[in-house]
């Protein structure tokens, strides 16, 4: 069975306030990827060099998945060869809340994060940026095992540092809120840093049988690449900070193609019964400077 969703937790406020830790140590090194350096950055690399995918020339946003990297590995290197690293590569990272549900989206409140091939630092720009939507809230506990952004940090930390380029994350674990919510935070994020990439984290259908999932899967995929902010959990766990791209790129003239799908049982670890759904989708400017701001932006 792919590692997948954490047990549901009850709905809590987050808050500004507290003190700000300085690290947040990887929570799943050694379950959903290797723990050792050298094992990680080789798995990486493999992954990245078996499945090439020609740059995306104006890409503006990508959505990935955060399974396992033995079950969704392929796909998501399949979206990061996507991305044209030819300067600082700033990424706006959303995710899911599996293991703890908030109202709102939630910060971090610590200055980097940390993984087996070691930190990334919080984009500062951005992070002031996104700290003044009233949607996003300090919430460290948010993050402490969550999963879902994790995962991405070291094929980003490859792709930069055989690029040679520095790499910044604002990482935002985005719950209960709207997608206009969750666009405007894009909004903000984009506004402070245009040259920065959005990578949204999520998987796609959950433990239908295979057949079923291959049809939910391809209709989800249809809905996203028409930019429909109207997904709902059971099409894909992302669908918070799903939603929020797809209301941004709509509004903003993005278009959006389908990169890379499979699901857990196309892979040798899943069986067929009970499947999970992971896609790449690109989504592109129609000119470079093009930042149409888009409905639920201030």
């Amino acid at each position: 069975m792919p590692q997948r969703e954490g047990i549901a937790r009850p709905l809590s406020h987050g808050c500004h306030s507290g003190r700000m830790s300085s690290v947040r140590q990887p929570a799943v090194a050694g379950v959903f990827y290797p723990a050792e350096p050298g094992e990680l950055r080789a798995q990486v690399d493999q992954l990245l060099t078996q499945h090439p995918q020609a740059t995306v020339p104006n890409l503006r946003a990508l959505i990935a998945p955060h399974a396992g990297y033995r079950f969704s590995g392929a796909i998501a290197a399949s979206g990061y060869n996507c991305i044209p690293v030819t300067g600082p590569l700033r990424v706006l990272l959303l995710g899911p809340t599996h293991r703890m549900a908030i109202r709102g989206v939630a910060d971090p409140a610590v200055a980097a994060f940390a993984t087996p091939l070691g930190e990334v630092p919080l984009d500062a720009e951005m992070m002031t940026a996104v700290r003044k939507s009233p949607a996003v809230v300090a919430a460290p506990q948010v993050h402490a095992q969550e999963h879902s952004l994790e995962v991405h940090l070291p094929f980003l930390q490859r792709l930069a540092a055989k690029a040679a380029v520095p790499l910044t994350v604002a990482p935002l674990a985005v719950s209960e809120v709207t997608p206009a919510l969750a666009a405007q935070v894009i909004h903000r994020a984009l506004a402070a840093a245009p040259d920065a990439l959005v990578l949204v984290s999520s998987d796609l259908s959950h433990y239908l049988d295979y057949a079923q999932a291959q049809l939910r899967d391809a209709q989800t995929i249809e809905r996203m690449l028409r930019c429909d902010a109207q997904l709902i959990p059971g099409d894909a766990c992302g669908v918070r900070p799903v939603n929020g791209l797809l209301h941004h790129a709509s509004a903003a003239g993005w278009q959006a193609e389908l990169v890379a799908a499979a699901n857990s049982g196309d892979t040798p670890y899943g069986d067929h019964d009970r499947v999970v759904g992971y896609a790449s989708l690109a989504f592109t400017a129609p000119r470079p400077d093009s930042m149409t701001p888009q409905g639920g932006a201030e």
